[in-house]
């Protein structure tokens, strides 16, 4: 196997040389490693630096880089699988040059996490991490990580494969970020309350490509029943652009308020809170002393999650600009007119154009407009 070095963080490790000139090409390799999801391992170290597990679990390794540096940079027991034999070749060996305690395993990661329990389990598949759900959601004791890129099921681009995975119906909409992390959401809910177990956001955002969670479980039947309450819908109207959110298992009939047309229900998925602002200030005030070269880009989604409001969709205020034909200002000047209004809005972590707010459709035209 041909390799070169590579640094994250403070870890160096070896992966397989990939060849540049392929539109994938961490594709190329005979053991996958995506440099992209750096961000994505970045903050996971910076989390766990903050909540200290008693042990991990790197369900899904390929090159072992994410279980790499959670056990150099946060020093926790690690264990990191793949069913790959060239795979677990190469994970030992940057263990042994890391000198690192870290266990390595080759199996199915159903089949280890059915049989065994770790005080964090991190999923992170090559595509969707449905068939894996369940198995974490019984082997995790604490927390339990998981990461999608298959954004385009989630987001209902591909609405018929994104019903087969998560048993929701998604709606390819102008929010589709926030429609694609609240249906991972609320799967995995779907699929821990079964346990009786309860789920707490920590930090979960949707990123370029991909889809990450970051949650706290509950034991016991009155935390699975409070995380159950969360799950609803988005009612959207197929016409216009109002919309609006209802809790509970079956979306009930509801006409526009705007054209009288029937609302068309998008979940279930999860409803209220995706982050944990305690969770947040812990993160942010760890990050001085994390070695991450996404560190400035973690700031600022840190500082994007602390202020969102809890909608489960947001108005792209370029959008109703164009609808309404005027010229719009800065987005923050139109949250400033919201606010002053006496609504609340704020932006939302993965779009430039987007506002959350309280405020009815109606009022947030006005404030676009200037009106």
């Amino acid at each position: 196997m041909d390799i070169v070095e590579v640094t994250e963080g403070r870890t160096r490790f070896f992966v397989p040389r990939q060849d540049p000139h392929l539109q994938f090409p961490p594709g190329s390799g005979p053991v996958f490693y995506n440099s992209r999801m750096e961000l994505n391992r970045d903050a996971t170290i910076l989390l766990l630096s903050a909540l200290k597990p008693g042990s991990y679990l790197d369900a899904m390794g390929a090159s072992g880089v994410r279980g790499l540096r959670v056990a150099h940079e946060v020093g926790i027991p690690v264990t990191i699988n793949d069913w790959n034999p060239r795979a677990v070749d190469l994970i030992q060996e940057n263990v042994t040059a890391l000198a690192i305690a870290a266990e390595v395993t080759r199996g199915d990661a159903n089949a280890l996490m059915s049989a065994r329990k770790f005080d964090a389990v991190d999923l992170d598949p090559f595509g969707t991490p449905a068939p894996f759900v369940d198995a974490a959601a019984r082997s995790a004791g604490r927390y339990l990580f998981v990461t999608a890129t298959d954004t385009a099921p989630l987001c209902g681009a591909h609405l018929k494969a994104g019903m087969r995975r998560y048993f929701s119906r998604p709606r390819n909409t102008e929010y589709h970020a926030e429609v694609g992390l609240r249906t991972l959401l609320g799967f995995v809910v779907r699929e821990v309350i079964k346990y009786d177990r309860g789920v707490e956001p920590l930090f979960c955002y949707a990123h370029e490509h991909f889809h990450r969670l970051h949650l706290r479980l509950r034991d016991g039947a009155a935390a699975a029943d409070r995380t159950l309450a969360r799950i609803g819908y988005v009612m959207q109207c197929p016409h216009c652009l109002y919309r609006s959110e209802r809790t509970g298992m079956l979306p009930e009939a509801e006409k526009c308020p705007l054209c009288g047309v029937d609302l068309v229900p998008v979940g279930p998925l999860w409803t209220g809170r995706i982050n944990d602002n305690p969770t947040l200030v812990a993160m942010e005030e760890a990050l001085p002393g994390v070695t991450a070269r996404t560190g400035t880009r973690i700031a600022r989604l840190l500082a994007t999650c602390g202020q969102e409001l809890e909608t489960s969709s947001h108005y792209d205020y370029h959008v109703i600009a164009k609808s309404l034909r005027v010229s719009p200002g800065s987005i923050g000047t139109v949250i400033e007119r919201l606010v002053a209004l006496g609504y609340q809005a704020s932006r939302a972590h993965y779009s430039g154009t987007a506002i959350k707010t309280d405020a009815p459709l109606p009022v947030l035209e006005k404030a676009i407009s200037g009106g």
